[in-house]
């Protein structure tokens, strides 16, 4: 009896403290500062939840460094907020309903203020925003589980719930240790869009971040491959690392594109034009080299400087 007792009155305290539909809830002031802007005590009043954990938001400073109510706090993203409180709530009348809105005004909005982010200046014409993808596709503004850029989910899901092909990849034996937390995918790409680059114009791939010099993503942890060199594998310097290595996943050690080392060479050095000769003008594939020969199959075992050399011109030391 207590319990149903307890429980009726606290559905009545509840029906009591909830807005009427068409007013604001009531003991809130609710002051027109301007364009039908009411400030964020309003906000806090209906939205608790969200108000309790905005302080750890980066957002939070726009409450500080506004000058105006249209760039501050709740109201800087979601629009003027009189018309939502004197109808009592709803998505609808709300000017910027995130849920609501279709991709383009989404992002239109978030670039209000992040246009002036140097890694976001090509966001309008990356892959992401030409398939539709928008900014609260990925980021969750209010509820973000994860300690940094406000992301919906750990990142690693999150990009995966969209690239199921990756993430079989990084099931291969050989892989970079992206499942493990060693590294994550934007340290690599760039999810918002990233510049022209020298290596693999027309077919590199997509949205991957460049490293100092207009460089692969590669030389951030690959430092050893950067050079400069005094002879340089023309592969690596224009065509790029994926020339002969596939960079999620691979069943071939060393993330090789072939299984053997001699057929990822022989893609380039097969006898057309200068490609297989050296630097003496003897063939590669002869009687003294013959690939047929397991001695010669792993390249590698004599040209260890395939990468670049600054000794020798076959890279062998």
């Amino acid at each position: 009896m207590g319990l149903w007792l307890l429980l009726v009155v606290s559905l009545s305290a509840c029906a009591q403290s909830a807005p009427a539909q068409g007013k604001p809830p009531s003991g809130i002031q609710v002051k027109d500062l301007g364009g039908g802007y009411v400030g964020n005590t309003v906000c806090r009043a209906c939205h608790p939840a969200q108000w309790q954990t905005f302080y750890k938001n980066p957002h939070f400073k726009s409450i500080a460094g506004a000058s105006t109510p249209a760039l501050a706090g709740c109201e800087g993203c979601h629009g003027p907020g009189k018309n939502h409180v004197e109808a009592g709530g709803g998505k609808t009348t709300i000017p910027r309903a995130f849920s609501l809105m279709d991709p383009r005004h989404a992002l239109d909005t978030c670039l209000n203020c992040h246009a002036k982010d140097f890694s976001r200046v090509n966001i309008r014409r990356s892959q992401h925003t030409l398939s539709n993808v928008a900014c609260n596709n990925c980021h969750s503004i209010h509820k973000s589980p994860v300690p940094k850029f406000l992301l919906a989910k750990q990142q690693v899901e999150l990009c995966y719930g969209c690239h199921p092909t990756v993430r079989a990849q990084f099931s291969m034996p050989f892989k970079h240790r992206v499942n493990e937390g060693f590294i994550q995918c934007s340290d690599c790409h760039n999810p918002h869009g990233t510049f022209a680059a020298t290596w693999r114009s027309g077919t590199r791939p997509r949205m991957v971040e460049q490293a100092l010099g207009n460089e692969e993503a590669c030389m951030k942890c690959h430092s050893d491959k950067r050079g400069p060199f005094q002879f340089e594998h023309a592969a690596v310097r224009v065509e790029g690392c994926e020339t002969c290595h596939i960079p999620h996943g691979s069943t071939n050690a060393k993330l090789l594109r072939r299984p053997a080392v001699f057929a990822v060479c022989l893609e380039c050095h097969n006898g057309a034009g200068s490609f297989g000769r050296q630097a003496d003008g003897i063939t590669t594939q002869s009687g003294s080299h013959n690939m047929f020969d397991p001695r010669y199959q792993k390249c590698t075992t004599c040209h260890v400087r395939i990468h670049g050399s600054n000794s020798d011109p076959r890279f062998l030391r």
